[in-house]
């Protein structure tokens, strides 16, 4: 593991790049610019809006950007039975025809990056954790209490959800308008997809890919993260071999919506030194 300081970030030079939907096998893509692609998944409260601000950063500086809506979430078809992410993130990946990409995920989102790289490296030009976990399957507890938040959801609704858990996913600092958006799309959550991701996350435990990876990996964690938390971060980059740790001042959970500047410049920086 490489520990590395936070690069300075810098604004984009160019203008706000033009962004699409596109639609494959039922999952819903907002595509910007052109060149490297770039695969962005969002955590299991957010959607692809999570990760548009980061996207937008990326896109400007010369790559092509897909955040995806996961399956029955935003604009995605619902998912179907026994559904595996990581499967359909590969099929996307090769119906797009646009050779290995960078992996980028955010809470549940790296867990499922984590799972493409170890199965297919060669579909694979980096992974990027940020806010991340091996899964909620490292013990019994945490497997039940992943497992314990959908008949929650379909008893209350994700607005309710949503007013009682926003708030802890952002830091102390964070903007009202920050905390809002975060609020907004845990707000959107809809059932199918929550509990897809639920059903994948209880049964996950990446402890013994992370040593076999042989892709080049940065992980990214908000220093005021209550969720995930900075010392699980500590051990991906510790188990995977070559990592990058980086650590976000002033982010919490979402910080890929609170920081996306500090984020991009720190991606940027590690995708610059292995190329």
């Amino acid at each position: 593991m490489r520990s590395g300081s936070l690069p300075a970030p810098t604004a984009p030079s160019t203008p706000a790049v033009a962004e699409r939907r596109k639609s494959v096998h039922g999952v819903s893509l907002v595509v910007r610019g052109e060149g490297i692609p770039v695969f962005l998944m969002h955590g299991i409260g957010g959607a692809a809006s999570s990760c548009g601000a980061l996207a937008q950063l990326l896109s400007a500086h010369g790559y092509q950007t897909f955040c995806w809506d996961a399956p029955g979430y935003g604009e995605s078809a619902a998912p179907t039975d026994g559904l595996d992410h990581p499967s359909l993130v590969l099929d996307i990946l090769a119906t797009l025809g646009l050779g290995p990409a960078h992996l980028f995920g955010t809470s549940w989102g790296g867990v499922i990056a984590t799972t493409v790289a170890a199965r297919a490296p060669e579909a694979v030009r980096s992974i990027v954790l940020a806010d991340s976990t091996r899964g909620s399957g490292t013990t019994h507890d945490t497997a039940q209490r992943m497992l314990a938040r959908v008949p929650e959801l379909a008893a209350v609704g994700p607005e309710s959800i949503a007013a009682r858990r926003a708030s802890k996913l952002v830091s102390p600092s964070a903007p009202a308008w920050v905390a809002e958006a975060v609020r907004a799309d845990m707000a959107s959550v809809r059932l199918s997809g929550f509990a897809s991701a639920a059903t994948m996350m209880a049964q996950c435990d990446t402890t013994d890919l992370l040593p076999g990876l042989r892709v080049p990996a940065l992980v990214l964690a908000g220093q005021d993260d209550v969720i995930t938390g900075v010392p699980e971060s500590r051990i991906l980059a510790e188990k995977i071999p070559g990592a990058e740790l980086c650590i976000i001042p002033n982010a919490g959970h979402a910080a890929v919506q609170e920081k996306p500047l500090e984020m991009s410049a720190a991606i940027l920086a590690f995708w610059d030194g292995i190329q």
